[in-house]
């Protein structure tokens, strides 16, 4: 089956590695079909929208949303940016599951002194402290009030933790809930509440419950420990960029944000960001978005090919090549995946 992928290569280098990324898919077997769109912060200077109007319906029709990136905060602020295109799109589509996997490709040498590093984590991706609920008074002047209001539905609390224990239940039976219910006494209690809910559901998975700081430690000093992590929006974002460092850094991280019930086209991305400083310079690595396509490319139900782009990446890290930031051009590390993928 084809399976209808819409590109958005985005700003800065989210268009050199979406653009090698399809190499890969298209080296690796995989059965799709592409159609690119230029929204952009090049295209919100030109028109005044990060996309068209009818830009969700017209993504709508695919089976698959590949994104490479989006920023550029010296030409729009990140404010606009993200709220013109990112985060309508997980909206509008239910992409309430943000996966990121990390863990050491062979070869890559993290900062941690272990190997021993595969966490799975689980980020609520379309309420929380992201709902853009709030606003601003008496701007400009000494009484300015600025309010920002995290919004924690039932719904949307117990779906992305029932989401977790699911892949907890599939992976190593252990699932860690993040919260900070210490200080925040309702949004984290409630989601404390939920967890102890569904745990009864759950007997074979393990549920252990932390602060986020607590967290954050035990991600670098016992990263052994966990298995799967389940985060709110904001501290899922902050975990994953603590993730990503850990497993050799951004280059290598991945995401999938995701509709678990398949109505709408789920979205894949490598999260490193537009990285502006070192655009038009040919040394992104492009690993994290080859990663995201193999992740997507899995979800659509082509499975070898996927397996095949996560062998050549292994074998492609395990001779030294895309392991060192800066240090290998973006077309060097392309050529060695498609190399590893044809033979």
């Amino acid at each position: 089956m084809t399976h209808r992928i819409a590109l958005i290569p985005g700003d800065g280098i989210g268009i050199p590695v979406t653009e090698a990324a399809m190499r890969v898919v298209a080296a690796s077997g995989a059965d799709v079909r592409t159609e690119t769109f230029p929204w952009s912060c090049d295209h919100y200077l030109q028109h005044g929208r990060m996309m068209p109007e009818d830009g969700i319906e017209t993504l709508r029709g695919f089976d698959a949303i590949f994104l490479g990136a989006v920023g550029w905060p010296a030409r729009v602020p990140d404010s606009v940016s993200l709220h013109g295109l990112l985060l309508p799109i997980r909206k509008a589509f239910v992409q309430y599951a943000n996966i990121r996997p990390h863990r050491l490709l062979e070869g890559v040498e993290g900062p941690l002194k272990t190997r021993d590093f595969d966490i799975l984590c689980i980020r609520e991706n379309t309420e929380g402290e992201y709902s853009g609920a709030g606003g601003r008074v008496h701007q400009g002047t000494s009484e300015e009030v600025a309010v920002e209001t995290s919004i924690f539905t039932r719904a949307g609390v117990e779906r992305i933790l029932r989401f977790g224990f699911e892949q907890a239940r599939a992976r190593r039976g252990k699932l860690a809930s993040v919260t900070k219910s210490n200080a925040q006494r309702h949004s984290m209690v409630f989601w404390d509440e939920v967890t102890d809910e569904l745990a009864a559901e759950y007997p074979d998975v393990a549920v252990t419950r932390y602060h986020i700081d607590a967290m954050c430690a035990r991600m670098v000093m016992a990263p052994e420990t966990l298995d799967v992590v389940v985060a709110s929006n904001l501290f899922g974002d902050i975990l994953t960029d603590l993730g990503a460092a850990i497993q050799g850094g951004l280059g290598f991280a991945a995401s999938a944000n995701i509709d678990p019930t398949r109505k709408n086209p789920s979205m894949f991305e490598p999260v490193h960001g537009s990285a502006p400083d070192i655009a038009d310079q040919g040394i992104a690595n492009p690993m994290a978005a080859f990663w995201s396509a193999a992740m997507m490319l899995d979800h659509l139900g082509q499975t070898d090919p996927a397996a095949r782009i996560m062998a050549a990446l292994e074998a492609t890290t395990a001779r030294g090549i895309g392991t060192h930031a800066g240090r290998d051009t973006t077309d060097a590390i392309t050529q060695a995946v498609l190399t590893h993928l044809e033979d």
